[in-house]
């Protein structure tokens, strides 16, 4: 159940409206940075929770703290759509606002909302849930949340650089200080469960007794000159204590890979139901006009 406030989580003001700043806030709604991903995310994980329940009531409250944030976001671009053109002639007329260029604008905020925000990024590309993280492991839940939330606060750390209205100015130092807490909320939830290097490998509960530890804490080389790049990852004891790091140079441990010919009824051409084509030969690209003979 959600209860739901008539009134704003934070104030939400616009001192001179700004269609295309509306059109850059779109990305802090839809965008694969933005408040509906987190959300989601958020949520998603909460209600799949398994295990004790404080986790699933952290979720659920910041999950609800960022549907408060979609709504300040919509009110914010509404409030920057007042007065903006709603035509070519319109817009043509004496003392437009600053900046209302229609071919710089979300031209749906005119044509599919009537001046109000939309559920898509900058772009006018629709959100996509597959950007939704929500494994059911906690540890690496965590990890993709501080990730999320370090994305979306550098995007608003760029709208606050981007605009100079003191009433959006307002609004997104709020947001991006709920991004720092969240950032480290996140981050503490690996700290309690024992710290970020008993966490490793995740999922913990797998044996690691049952992967290749050949290949555990090798770095692939794929450099020509097989030149190993001098790093932490590179050389020393790993993370979680349990091997060493090494350069291994990446050669290939497999066979060219043989397929069978295609079906008889799946399409193909009748050249390839013997298993290989034979170019080069007569009735193949040899000879032909710009053609070349291929091995």
């Amino acid at each position: 159940m959600f209860l739901a406030d008539k009134r704003l989580q934070f104030p939400v003001r616009v001192e001179r409206p700004n269609p295309i700043f509306a059109r850059a806030l779109q990305q802090a709604i839809g965008g694969v940075e933005g408040e509906i991903r987190v959300m989601l995310q958020y949520l998603f994980q909460a209600w799949g929770s398994r295990g004790p329940m404080k986790y699933r009531d952290m979720l659920l409250n910041t999950g609800t703290e960022e549907i408060g944030h979609v709504e300040m976001l919509s009110t914010a671009v509404a409030l920057n759509l007042e007065g903006a053109p709603l035509s070519l002639q319109e817009q043509a007329a004496a003392d437009p606002i600053a900046g209302a260029v229609l071919g710089g604008m979300n031209l749906r905020h005119i044509l599919s909302t009537g001046l109000a925000a939309t559920a898509e990024n900058a772009n006018g590309v629709p959100f996509n849930a597959s950007h939704v993280y929500a494994s059911g492991n906690i540890a690496a839940d965590m990890l993709a949340n501080a990730t999320a939330e370090a994305s979306g606060r550098v995007l608003a750390t760029r709208l606050y650089n981007m605009t100079d209205d003191a009433g959006m100015k307002e609004m997104l130092a709020f947001l991006i200080a709920r991004d720092t807490m969240h950032q480290q909320q996140w981050l503490a939830v690996i700290e309690e469960l024992g710290g970020p290097t008993e966490q490793l490998p995740i999922p913990n509960s797998f044996p690691q007794a049952q992967e290749d530890g050949r290949f555990a804490y090798a770095f692939f080389v794929h450099a020509a000159n097989e030149e190993v790049p001098a790093g932490r990852w590179t050389a020393g004891p790993s993370l979680d204590g349990k091997g060493q790091f090494e350069p291994m140079i990446s050669k290939p441990l497999g066979e060219v890979p043989v397929l069978a010919p295609p079906p008889p009824m799946g399409g193909a051409q009748a050249e390839q139901m013997s298993g290989a084509i034979g170019l080069g030969v007569a009735g193949g690209l040899a000879g032909t006009a710009g053609g070349s003979v291929l091995p």
